[in-house]
């Protein structure tokens, strides 16, 4: 009986000190911004901002014909901050049969018909694949991709299979808040750039980012909800605190936003934007 006492306390012991190990290795690690990563994940974006001025460095502007298949291309684009009018909230559903999993986007709009999207995500290095398991253990660096909606919304609405992504026009309370909105983000590129964070599936995600950007220019406008953790629970959240703009019910606003169809028929010469949004091409489509 003694002997069996002494191993058992041996064994935790062991289990104890490996467990404090891997723990301290764990959380000595640090993100960085060096690694092999994946082509559509190899520049960051950068912003250099002179009065009302913003040019964004390392746009993405892929043309994507499968998400294997594409044509590479960064770009430099330069905004007037004080034309930003709209903000659009893109809502992609990774699979029909996870219907709690959900990646989110903001796209801003200019007075001039430009629009300009930002992805949060993970960067990913060449040859991994995402998890959210994994995502909690200091796996992934985080990312923020800005690109040309043709190329963040059309890759996901276009070539993805078997997501179903919806587009929806956000509501803004109070003037100037879609600036300060475009602003948030912009110092935030310029922060990672810098200083490098991990992902985190839980608190430092694409969801958490862009309520924490809203929070940060309309303190309390998004209240904590299980749907920030599980962003595709999120549109009866959406519409009852006035976030998006609805077309009836839940059920019909989700199905008027939904845009995969007429992105699919997207004809490569019209502005993919005007196209995705506009009344007359989704009569004739």
């Amino acid at each position: 009986m003694v002997e069996i006492t002494e191993l058992s306390f041996v064994a935790v012991t062991i289990l104890f000190l490996l467990g404090f190990f891997l723990l301290r290795r764990h959380f000595a690690m640090s993100p960085s911004n060096d690694r092999s990563w994946v082509n559509d994940n190899r520049r960051l974006a950068t912003v250099e901002i002179k009065g009302d001025k913003a040019t964004i460095k390392n746009v993405r502007d892929f043309n994507w014909r499968t998400t294997k298949d594409y044509d590479e291309r960064w770009i430099d684009v330069t905004i007037d901050l004080s034309e930003v009018r709209k903000i659009w909230f893109v809502l992609e559903y990774f699979s029909p049969e996870r219907k709690e999993m959900a990646h989110t986007i903001l796209s801003y709009e200019f007075e001039d018909g430009r629009r300009l999207a930002c992805s949060i995500e993970v960067r990913r290095k060449e040859g991994s694949r995402y998890h959210p398991l994994k995502g909690i253990f200091r796996s992934y660096e985080l990312i923020y991709v800005w690109g040309t909606e043709r190329d963040v919304i059309g890759v996901r609405s276009r070539c993805r299979r078997k997501s179903k992504t919806h587009l929806f026009e956000g509501v803004v309370l109070g003037p100037g808040n879609e600036r300060r909105m475009l602003e948030s983000y912009l110092h935030r590129t310029n922060k990672l750039a810098k200083d490098p964070e991990w992902y985190n599936t839980i608190t430092n995600t694409c969801t958490t980012n862009i309520v924490n950007h809203v929070n940060e220019v309309y303190p309390g406008r998004v209240p904590w909800a299980i749907a920030i953790m599980m962003p595709g629970l999120s549109p009866k959240m959406l519409l009852r605190n006035n976030l998006v703009k609805s077309s009836g019910n839940i059920d019909e606003t989700m199905e008027s936003s939904l845009i995969d169809s007429i992105s699919e028929k997207w004809d490569y010469s019209s502005d993919f934007g005007d196209w995705i949004r506009g009344v007359d091409t989704r009569i004739q489509h």
